[in-house]
Order: structure tokens, then C-alpha cells, then sequence
């Protein structure tokens, strides 16, 4: 599985490194430790009664945000926060709460399996009408250490960005995870080449390719092979 970027710990306040721009998340923001002052609303102004679609253009302030906790602690986190919504009835002002994940085949031992992961470990999307009162509520939350955001206040996610991670998520073809990279022997698994022992030469992510070096009568000779036709030796 390749690794997305994540917050280098380290002081109050955490710089973020840069994200893909195909879903990432806001580049260069800092997570606000708890303690920061309660910061000034930030939304788009307009009628109420926005659309439940969460890739939609909101109508009143509501916006999506970004808030960091322990990596592996993000399920609970989730939970935590869905409760005191409903118990602090903050329904109307905290709307939800998204763990970004997406389905991934991975091979091993000859096996095919689809697990599911998570897009940014350490991270939960929340989606808020932002003012004293909510802030205070997602801040308070057991598990959570931060918002994402610049300055002393919460930098919400823009449209484009929130469009990006959703489509990640309902993807229909899951994503295959490549356990190999260029220079390393590989098995093939499936094809008429099924058994043979090669080395990878290239990887195409973009294809779903990997090209392999495979050896006949002393000869390298390069065989395309989709991503699960192939395991590490």
C-alpha cells in the first residue's frame, strides 16, 4: 500500500505536507491544538436549508472541515462525536461526520482480497455550521487533537476538494494496492506465463500495467501484465 502524506507531529502546531491535488487535502494548513481560541465563523452566507448532497454547493454556512487525531483511533473518534450531537442536540449546526476510506484489492499467498482503507489516517471530515458553540462540541470530543486549518482558525474544505475525496470513496472499480516496484522479483500468478519468475521493469499506475522482465532460452523479454497477474517473490 503506497502512503498518503500525514501530519509531521511536533509543537503545539503541526504543518501538514502537501496532498495529491486529485482529492487531497488543503495544502500547507496547520492542525489547531484544542486550547486555540474559538475562531470567528467561517462559511457562505445564504438561506437555510442546504442540500443533503455532500458534494453540492451549500446554501447556508455550512461547510466541510478537517479535524486530526491519532492515526487508528479515527472509528472511535466518530463515534465519540455522532454521541454528543445527538446528546448536546447540536443536529442543526453538526450534520456529519465522514471517515474517508475507499475498497482495495491486494494479493497475497496467491489470494486475492478486498479490504478497506482508510484515504488519510489521522484524519475525519466533519461537516459543520462553524461558531463558538459547534467548535467548542468537535473540539471537546475524546480523541480529537486538532482542526486543520491556518492561523488561529479552521480552514474549511472548497467544493472541489470535498467533490474529489467523495468520488475517491464511491470509485466503483476498487483500487488495486502493487506490493512491488521496479527492480524486484516477481511471481506471475494468472496467464499463459503463469509460474515464471521475473523482474518488474515498469509500472503504470495510471493502466494498471506492470511490464516484466521474463527470461527465455537466456533472453529478457518483456511481457505486459496487469497489476493481478503478478505477486512479490
Amino acid at each position: 500500500m503506497d502512503q498518503e502524506d500525514r501530519l509531521e507531529e511536533g509543537g503545539p502546531e503541526t504543518e501538514a505536507r502537501e496532498e495529491s491535488p486529485a482529492g487531497g487535502l488543503p495544502t500547507r494548513h496547520r492542525s489547531l491544538p484544542p486550547d486555540t481560541d474559538p475562531p470567528a465563523p467561517v462559511g457562505r452566507a445564504g438561506s437555510a436549508g442546504a442540500s443533503s448532497d455532500p458534494t453540492a454547493e451549500p446554501t447556508d454556512e455550512r461547510a466541510w472541515y478537517v479535524i486530526h487525531c491519532y492515526s487508528g483511533y479515527e472509528n472511535k473518534v466518530k463515534h465519540n462525536l455522532e454521541q454528543r450531537i445527538e446528546t448536546m442536540r447540536m443536529q442543526d449546526k453538526i450534520f456529519q461526520v465522514v471517515i474517508p476510506t475507499e475498497e482495495e484489492i491486494e494479493v497475497k499467498d496467491g489470494k486475492r482480497r478486498t479490504v478497506e482503507r482508510r484515504v488519510f489516517p489521522g484524519y475525519v471530515l466533519v461537516q459543520m455550521i462553524l461558531d463558538d458553540e459547534s467548535w467548542s462540541v468537535v473540539r471537546n470530543t475524546p480523541g480529537v487533537t486538532g482542526f486543520v486549518g491556518m492561523g488561529n482558525r479552521p480552514t474549511p474544505l472548497r467544493p472541489e476538494e470535498v467533490q474529489a475525496i467523495m468520488k475517491r470513496m464511491e470509485a466503483e472499480a476498487p483500487r488495486v494496492k502493487v506490493t512491488y516496484k521496479a527492480g524486484q522479483k516477481v511471481r506471475i500468478i494468472d496467464g499463459p506465463f503463469r509460474d515464471f519468475i521475473g523482474v518488474v521493469d515498469t509500472i503504470d499506475e495510471e493502466r494498471t500495467k506492470v511490464r516484466v522482465l521474463v527470461s527465455f532460452f537466456g533472453r529478457d523479454t518483456p511481457v505486459e501484465l496487469d497489476f493481478l497477474q503478478v505477486e512479490r517473490v
